[in-house]
């Protein structure tokens, strides 16, 4: 009789939990994909792109003008200034690939650091969403682990209208 007691106890607080918890789900890349600000955002990577090529086009053609200069007087060269000469165009290069290759990684944090005030007022709003209508979990509907989420639980429209954007169609 007592396991029987405890069992429906234990039953009760697991449906009362359950019927207490409301779920709802958020797409925040596509509310980012709709604030205006996102121009400014855009911008400002063109510029930075454009800053981070120039830099690259400057060692390219410092590069070019060693090689160019080391080539036509290798031949007036001892060998101790030959392999100085190399030394330099050697590292030179070196420094363009790897230049090259954090360039991504370099984009990606200017991106990073140009969208991080926009994430805060998607949370901001978000969290008044929560306050005002009671959601106990909110989970991110652009991630891979969402399968399905019912239309009355995103709330990635109510956040939207707190931002006061106009969805672009």
């Amino acid at each position: 009789m007592k396991k029987l007691i405890l069992f429906f106890s234990l039953a009760l607080l697991s449906f009362s939990a359950f019927a207490q918890s409301k779920v709802g789900t958020i797409d925040a890349e596509y509310i980012i994909s709709q604030m205006p600000e996102m121009t400014g955002v855009n911008d400002g990577l063109k510029l930075y792109n454009s800053e981070l090529q120039t830099d690259l086009e400057s060692s390219i053609a410092e590069y070019e003008k060693l090689v160019s200069a080391y080539q036509e007087e290798n031949a007036t060269l001892t060998d101790e200034d030959k392999q100085t000469r190399e030394g330099e165009i050697i590292s030179l290069e070196n420094d363009i690939k790897g230049f090259r290759q954090k360039a991504s990684v370099m984009m990606q944090m200017k991106r990073n650091e140009l969208t991080e005030p926009l994430y805060e007022k998607i949370n901001a709003a978000m969290v008044e969403v929560i306050n005002e209508e009671g959601y106990t979990q909110i989970l991110h509907a652009g991630s891979n682990a969402l399968a399905f989420s019912a239309e009355d639980t995103d709330i990635t429209g109510k956040v939207i209208a707190k931002l006061g954007i106009a969805v672009q169609q």
